[in-house]
């Protein structure tokens, strides 16, 4: 390998290699103004989008260990690639899709397993994982605090009988 193509393929792993993620997309058709709208849209999900050449993206998959379908890697693609959750990213991904008919998911990863485009559009359906954290958070409170309610009810009662009964012999 070439040391300038060496350089791009380090550096482009040391991108994707931390990420959780990976979201392969077809871009054609987007201008430069379309692909910084993108990049700025993942970046409110903490994701990062980057043209790469499939035939380095198919040697960084190979050397990171994820398998991905060879027809995932035709034509021109765009990596898509966070530090946060994929729900966050490919809802952004199928957002400006919709707005602008162009970009098209070809295939995901997500914890070195390959994901069909449908199962990226499924995840894009998700609430992030911040949500889902605050309402399994809720569920686990209710009880709680149905119980706490309950047990200082019988007390509260008692004050206010007594209360009741000091207020009436005056």
């Amino acid at each position: 390998m070439r040391p300038e193509k060496k350089s791009i393929t380090d550096e482009i792993e040391k991108k994707i290699a931390g990420s959780p993620f990976l979201i392969l997309t077809d871009y054609t058709g987007l201008t430069v103004a379309d692909f910084t709208e993108l990049r700025k849209r993942l970046t409110r999900s903490k994701s990062r989008a980057v043209v790469v050449k499939n035939s380095i993206l198919r040697l960084l998959l190979k050397k990171l260990g994820p398998s991905v379908a060879d027809a995932a890697l035709q034509g021109p693609t765009a990596v898509v690639y966070g530090e946060a959750d994929i729900s966050g990213a490919a809802s952004a991904v199928r957002g400006f899709h919709k707005e602008f008919k162009k970009l098209r998911v070809k295939a995901g990863i997500l914890d070195k397993v390959e994901l069909a485009a449908e199962q990226v559009h499924e995840i894009a359906d998700l609430p992030s994982i911040e949500v889902l954290r605050a309402k399994l958070l809720g569920l686990l409170m209710t009880p709680a605090s149905s119980f706490v309610r309950l047990a200082s009810e019988p007390a509260a009662s008692f004050a206010r009988l007594a209360q009741a009964k000091a207020a009436k012999s005056t």
